[in-house]
């Protein structure tokens, strides 16, 4: 017995990553085989039903709506449910799967999603291919759950995670490229710009943030006219500032409503959020320490979904890899941490899962939004370790 686990120690610590890897093609396969025979799907009572991955669909279509000239900002009820809220930039990117059959179509919008995220966490610097690894399996059954929603958030966990290893290595081009993309997929995306305050050479991140701000804002003219264009953006910025009065989400906002019945603060909220986001920052000496800038990663992560208005639970998987970088990147954990982590594990992933009878997720976790809560007492613990904890981990080389 002892010689075997030490065997299945050795071919851990060798192939932690390789095995991660499988993981994540593993769930890709599952999640695409279980939207493609699931069959039609009805979104509210008494309505049409729809393919199970209809978001897929309004991507994919997106395409087609935007190179047809149509407002790609209403409702499209005989191709799918709910309206599209990313940008033209985005629908023109689509575009690369649109054409496709939706079985090879969706498995690679999964696996982009899935292998996105494992790209990042496997670029970060000064963490061993274990811990890595660790990150990577901890964030494995939300990863599933998001991809099962044919959502794009693992992507744009992954693309955040990007820009900050491509920011380590100073490739400005390749990080910029990401934070910007993120930005013209979800707007909570520009909050990653913050890190380069981190970071030498910020004429040269601003000359390639600007570059590929115009780059994807005018993209779409190769399809659209400029008026078009113009109509378009407007008729998103209208798509966002509506949806944003309407929804709270399993965030911060949605808590104070379903906890306090205070719906009016939301503005109050995000501005209280960004101001302790931002506290850290007067620590400048600390900017040469990783730990730090690991910190701040996690800290980044979480807080776009947790002052979120829309987030929803497959939204979680960008919480679940803040929270994974942020414990395996300390050294040493205390037992506050550990604490954290495990109980971030049942509470935000298994929570939601058929492990919990029905009644329990359907009276209180779900209308509670304990997914939240339960992110929200991470997010402020790594504020206070930003403010008040000194690093364990060595600097990056400058």
């Amino acid at each position: 017995m002892t010689s075997a686990k030490t065997n299945l120690l050795r071919i851990w610590k060798s192939h932690s990553l390789s095995i991660a890897f499988l993981g994540y093609l593993l769930i890709t396969i599952i999640a695409t085989t279980q939207g493609l025979t699931a069959g039609l799907k009805v979104y509210v009572p008494g309505g049409r039903a729809y393919i199970d991955y209809n978001n897929f669909r309004i991507f994919k279509f997106s395409f087609y709506h935007l190179i047809h000239n149509q407002d790609i900002y209403r409702l499209f009820p005989d191709d799918h449910w709910d309206l599209y809220k990313y940008s033209p930039a985005f629908a023109l990117c689509f575009g690369f799967l649109s054409w496709m059959p939706d079985i090879f179509g969706l498995f690679l919008w999964n696996m982009i999603n899935s292998f996105c995220l494992l790209a990042g966490i496997r670029l970060l610097p000064d963490l061993s291919d274990e811990k890595k690894s660790f990150i990577l399996l901890f964030c494995l059954l939300e990863m599933l759950l998001s991809i099962q929603n044919t959502q794009s958030n693992g992507l744009m966990a992954g693309l955040i995670v990007l820009a900050f290893a491509f920011a380590e290595r100073r490739n400005y081009l390749l990080s910029t490229l990401c934070i910007v993309f993120s930005f013209y997929i979800k707007i909570y995306g520009a909050l990653a710009f913050v890190m380069y305050l981190f970071y030498p050479g910020k004429l040269r991140l601003f000359g390639w943030s600007l570059f590929w701000m115009a780059f994807f804002a005018l993209i779409p003219l190769v399809v659209v006219s400029g008026p078009q264009l113009l109509f378009l953006y407007n008729s998103w910025w209208h798509l966002l500032i509506d949806d944003r009065s309407a929804s709270t989400g399993v965030s911060v906002m949605g808590i104070m409503v379903s906890w306090f019945h205070l719906p009016g603060a939301k503005n109050w909220v995000t501005l209280a959020g960004i101001g302790l986001f931002l506290l850290p920052l007067v620590q400048v000496r600390r900017y040469k320490e990783l730990s730090f800038r690991f910190l701040y990663l996690a800290s980044m992560l979480i807080w776009m979904v947790i002052f979120n208005h829309k987030a929803e639970s497959p939204t979680y998987i960008i919480v679940m890899s803040g929270i994974g970088i942020w414990y395996w990147s300390q050294q040493p954990a205390s037992m506050t941490d550990r604490v954290l982590l495990i109980l971030s594990f049942l509470l935000i992933t298994m929570s939601v899962s058929d492990l919990v009878p029905a009644p329990v997720r359907n009276g209180f976790i779900r209308p509670y939004g304990i997914k939240g809560v339960m992110a929200i007492v991470v997010w402020v613990w790594i504020v206070r370790q930003q403010l008040f904890t000194n690093s364990s981990l060595k600097p990056a080389r400058r």
